[in-house]
């Protein structure tokens, strides 16, 4: 009985030493847990590196980025044929644009094969354009809901006369219309594939944002092109009417009327404000589209090396303390700029149509009649369209030319 209560002993002892073994070891090699062991990779990452980068934690990755593999040691033993330089060196190399690349044809450019300096594009784009870009629109939001508060919807003063005035022709309210909801749904597509990993992920899962990615993506390609006719289109019919004259001064110095009740300064067709939106619209979409344009085709299309050498001949990157910009740019390198400056770009014109749907609909009565129906009534014209109203009430007038066709004799 003790023999047999002896071996129990003996047994539960030996089970738990290996435990308390590696607790130890544990407990002996935690201090040296936080500082990887790249000795057997000569200083190259190792699997360790790259599990804690996917988990979101800095990685010193650059450690070996300035070495030249033509400078590693000599062969000790049988190395095979790179010698002192293993494969690690190479990639390095290649990774930070050290290594001695030669191409046939394409300059600079070709002999990129992989472009290390994107990181940057990735962590703007990842952080301030999506942190930036959002607080831009929600702050647009939050002040027109607090003009909304405090001025409340702008109301016709007189009393209306039940009499209408065509303000806008079908074709016109058609650009309008094909414009602004196409870039509705541009914006919108525009934003979940930028945010849809930060937001919608975490949210809905991948599949979701795959889902979501995919069909945003086909309709961002596609809707572009109706967008660029809108944009056309509306140049074509208002341009003329949106030349700034000093009527627009007197229109600007009252505010046009906007923060006051009863005050409505003359206009044209087109105020100040609206003056305003349309060349907003205009300079802005065409930037966006020419920029788009260069992501669709940016081996036909590149648009930021161009760029830079025209700037970098008037001095304005350099007077600007930037030194020169790069005149020769891969076509990743090309992307990655105008993908930048397309969500830019998009983001202060998204703000700006919010704004312009904001007074187009809950913040002015009678606006959104002009792009529905085309008809505005009279009393609104009046108020905030007065001379525009007096040139129609003219033409209207103006004695129609008498049919002088001879009646034929009997």
């Amino acid at each position: 009985m003790h023999k047999l209560l002896l071996i129990c002993l003996l047994s539960v002892t030996m089970l738990a030493a290996p435990g308390v073994q590696a607790q130890e070891a544990g407990e002996l090699t935690a201090p040296e847990a936080t500082q990887t062991d790249r000795s057997a990779t000569g200083g190259a990452q190792t699997l360790e590196d790259i599990l804690a980068r996917q988990r979101g934690e800095e990685v010193p990755d650059r450690a070996r980025a300035g070495e030249d593999p033509d400078s590693a040691g000599a062969m000790v033993g049988q190395l095979g044929a790179l010698g002192g330089s293993s494969d690690a060196d190479v990639w390095s190399a290649l990774r930070y644009g050290t290594a001695d690349v030669t191409v046939s044809s394409g300059g600079a450019p070709s002999r990129v094969l992989i472009q290390d300096n994107g990181m940057w594009w990735l962590n703007f784009r990842q952080g301030p354009l999506i942190k930036y870009g959002g607080w831009l629109l929600l702050g647009t939001i939050a002040l027109l809901a607090l003009f909304f508060l405090i001025r409340g919807r702008i109301r016709i003063d007189g009393e209306k006369t039940g009499r209408t005035v065509t303000r806008f022709k079908f074709v016109e309210r058609f650009a309008h219309w094909l414009m602004g909801g196409s870039f509705i749904l541009l914006a919108i597509t525009g934003l979940l594939v930028l945010m849809g990993r930060k937001f919608i992920i975490p949210a809905f899962g991948h599949e979701a944002f795959a889902t979501a990615a995919v069909a945003s993506k086909w309709i961002h390609n596609n809707v572009s092109w109706a967008f660029m006719l809108g944009l056309i289109l509306a140049f074509i019919f208002w341009v003329v009417h949106n030349i700034p004259n000093k009527t627009d001064l007197k229109w600007i110095a009252v505010g046009g009327g906007m923060f006051k009740k009863g005050v409505h300064p003359p206009a044209k067709k087109f105020n100040a404000g609206q003056k305003l939106i349309f060349w907003s619209v205009m300079i802005l979409g065409a930037s966006i589209s020419v920029s788009g344009l260069s992501l669709l085709f940016p081996f036909e299309l590149p648009m930021f090396a161009k760029t830079f050498v025209i700037l970098n001949d008037m001095g304005l990157p350099q007077a600007l303390g930037f030194g020169a910009l790069p005149e020769q740019l891969a076509p990743h390198e090309e992307m990655q700029y105008s993908q930048l400056w397309h969500a830019i770009v998009s983001f202060v014109l998204m703000a700006i149509v919010i704004a312009h749907i904001y007074i187009g609909s809950v913040g002015m009565e009678g606006a959104s009649d002009a792009m529905v129906s085309g008809e505005v009534e009279e009393q609104w014209a009046r108020e905030h369209h007065s001379l525009w109203l007096d040139e129609v009430k003219q033409r209207e007038d103006e004695p129609k030319p008498a049919n002088t066709a001879t009646t034929p004799a009997e």
